[in-house]
């Protein structure tokens, strides 16, 4: 692993192996990562505070994008505040966990309220206390395609994940559901779902991309917040992906089992990219897959 451009924890060899390539575990019945998966029964039971505020996504989706913009908002557009930290800090991410790390559980157990917290977990697997404690939940939902192309970029530039094998082969998996988090079909059908008992708040990466601070003042309405134009034009100039992609922290160049050498963690951030990826016969095959798998679904996406 010598050539590898990453920052790697002090932990032994031995460790360290475990956690890169590691194959994909169950756990409730959705594919995860192995060392998330070890300290699965610490995420099941963990225990929501009404006010904590749930970012959830699927992977490749906007997550890091939403975290900034509504850490801002907490802030009031302070951008000192919103630096004392790398996103992943400040929005810890539920599910995390790995040799030389603290879990993210023990990190939000100990964290002051109110709490941001972001996951990728499907709906049903979700530890039962976000849904007994009604917490506000901000979902994010990208098209397919895109994902797909971002995801498997992703997969070759983050160690904790397996190996994606080729375009064609990570395809296949993808459209099985056989990746870390499972099938983005049931992802987003089944948060789409929730929405309507729960107050979720569903956002669409493509809507993000083009009216961003039509979507920041949404997001702000939705946690109950007020803020003067300028501040909510500073916010959407300071999470603009330019700015993000610039910003230490927030691009994940501190975090380790990264390789930004082979892809960079913010890649382009634009919506139409799957052309530039998927073949004539590879974008057939995945019609067909999702006409199939969205049938049941008044859900619809920007390709």
């Amino acid at each position: 692993m010598a050539h590898v451009k990453m920052n790697l924890p002090d932990v032994p060899p031995e460790e360290l192996q475990a956690v890169l390539r590691p194959a994909l575990i169950r756990v409730d019945g959705m594919p995860t990562l192995g060392p998330f998966a070890r300290n699965w029964e610490n995420v099941r039971k963990f225990q929501a505070r009404e006010d904590d505020l749930l970012i959830a996504t699927y992977p490749k989706s906007g997550t890091t994008w939403v975290s900034k913009i509504v850490d801002l908002i907490m802030n009031r557009g302070d951008l000192e505040k919103s630096q004392k930290g790398a996103i992943f800090e400040r929005v810890p991410f539920l599910e995390s966990a790995g040799p030389g790390m603290p879990s993210a559980t023990d990190v939000l157990n100990k964290m002051d309220s109110p709490r941001v917290i972001k996951t990728h977990l499907q709906a049903e697997v979700l530890p039962k206390s976000f849904w007994e404690k009604n917490c506000k939940m901000i979902y994010v939902a990208r098209n397919a395609k895109d994902v797909a192309v971002s995801y498997y970029h992703f997969y070759r530039m983050a160690y904790g994940h397996p190996e994606p094998g080729t375009w064609d082969e990570f395809l296949n998996s993808y459209m099985e559901g056989n990746v870390a988090f499972g099938s983005w079909a049931k992802h987003v059908k089944d948060w789409w779902k929730m929405r309507k008992q729960y107050k979720i708040l569903y956002l669409f990466y493509e809507d993000m991309l083009l009216d961003p601070r039509g979507e920041i003042e949404k997001v702000m309405k939705f946690m109950g917040k007020d803020l003067p134009i300028e501040v909510v034009e500073k916010i959407n100039k300071n999470t603009s992906f330019k700015a993000m992609k610039e910003n230490p922290m927030a691009n994940y160049s501190t975090f380790p089992y990264m390789d930004h050498s082979i892809s960079p963690f913010m890649r382009k951030g634009i919506f139409g990219d799957w052309k530039n990826q998927f073949t004539v016969a590879q974008n057939e095959i995945f019609d067909q897959y999702y006409s199939r798998e969205m049938s049941d679904t008044d859900l619809t996406f920007r390709m």
